[in-house]
């Protein structure tokens, strides 16, 4: 029987692990599950599959879980202080997933690292402001590491065992998001409505208008940088209308894979947990159509200028990425309470990335999870303090 941990368990993710789960349930003990302020949802998980362990962050919700679990044997705990309570470091788990976003999810994933035999990651954040911190615990503690993210585990599915060294060139495919047909003119006009119609996926708000302003293949650029220890020049954007095709990879012996999936994320969460079974999963046939109308093409700099980020950053990890990442949120937040307009968020991006006062931070490496989240905290507040 495989012990398993979940972070953020009443989100996307893990709800779709959870699933899967369901139709194996004799072969999994779910030792915790975690979540912000859903309590209703977690508490019905965490009687529905017998977990004896949940952590809830907010403390109203937290308040609440304790009175309503009062007599049952199921431990409520507030952080993930509690980890050390709950894991034992000689008994590790076997697998765990982090699927909390933002940078909420970089500490429990942290703080997992010791307990677990394997970790499989769906937070953006994490991996971009703190992965030199990941690494060195994946490390420490020789805990496997999976990338759940559809492009990134794709890569990882197609080098097997080919070297990082035997990599030449590795391509990320991007639907173009709603506005990928857009004339240029009518830019200026984009509502939130309009932004949030994602052609192909369905995702939450934040990371539809990421998709939207061609944002989120900024960021996963740069995890895939940082995953597979690559220099940027070896990285590049395609847009794909179909998201059929995820990733292509090309081999400095001549030869070159890619890797097709329908557009469900509980194909990659599926393959992260059974990824050393024969497991099977039964899914769609081929789209032969799809292949052969695959339409890539070069990332098209006028219509996503967002994407002139990546011509400006280090090869080297540094806290300037959660500079962009915290000052995306923020203008994202914005654009959503309808403060500024969607062309707003590439342009002032770009503008702030540009200010000396961040670009020192292009040659200092993140310490701590701390240095992480108070530059985070003080991009959000300079941004609320400036005219940009």
């Amino acid at each position: 029987m495989k012990k398993i941990a979940i972070f953020g368990s009443t989100g996307s993710i893990g709800s779709s692990l959870l699933k899967i789960i369901k139709d194996d349930k004799k072969n999994f003990k779910i030792e915790l599950l975690t979540a912000n302020k859903n309590y209703k949802k977690l508490i019905k998980q965490a009687k529905f599959f017998n977990v004896k362990n949940i952590v809830l962050t907010d403390y109203n919700s937290y308040l609440i879980a304790i009175k309503l679990l009062k007599n049952t044997k199921i431990k409520v705990f507030k952080n993930f202080d509690s980890l050390n309570k709950i894991f034992d470091i000689n008994k590790k788990i076997d697998y765990s997933m982090c699927a909390i976003s933002g940078f909420q999810g970089l500490k429990p994933t942290l703080d997992i690292i010791k307990f677990t035999k394997t970790i499989a990651i769906a937070n953006k954040e994490s991996i971009i402001c703190g992965w030199n911190l990941i690494k060195k615990d994946l490390k420490k503690y020789k805990t496997y590491f999976i990338p759940v993210d559809s492009e990134h585990f794709s890569i990882w599915s197609l080098l097997d065992n080919n070297k990082m060294n035997n990599i030449e060139k590795i391509y990320i495919t991007a639907s173009g998001g709603p506005f990928r047909n857009l004339s240029l003119k009518k830019f200026k006009n984009i509502s939130i409505k309009d932004a949030l119609k994602h052609p192909n996926w369905s995702m939450g708000k934040k990371i539809t208008i990421d998709s939207a302003t061609m944002m989120n293949k900024v960021f996963e650029i740069i995890e895939a940088k940082k995953i597979f220890d690559l220099n940027y020049n070896q990285l590049e954007i395609l847009t794909h209308p179909k998201s059929y095709l995820h990733a292509i990879v090309k081999f400095n012996n001549g030869l070159s894979k890619l890797l097709v999936h329908d557009t469900n994320m509980k194909i990659p969460i599926f393959n992260s947990i059974y990824f050393n079974s024969n497991k099977k999963l039964k899914s769609k046939n081929i789209d032969i159509e799809a292949l052969n109308n695959l339409n890539l093409k070069k990332i098209d700099y006028i219509r996503f200028p967002i994407t002139k980020i990546l011509n400006n950053l280090s090869n080297e990890d540094s806290l300037f990425e959660t500079i962009i990442v915290s000052a995306n949120d923020k203008l994202v937040k914005l654009f959503l309470n309808n403060e500024i307009k969607f062309t707003d968020i590439s342009n002032k991006l770009l503008k702030i990335c540009s200010i000396t006062e961040f670009n020192k931070f292009k040659s200092i490496k993140p310490k701590n999870i701390e240095e992480i989240n108070n530059l985070s905290d003080y991009v959000s507040l300079k941004i609320d303090s400036m005219s940009v």
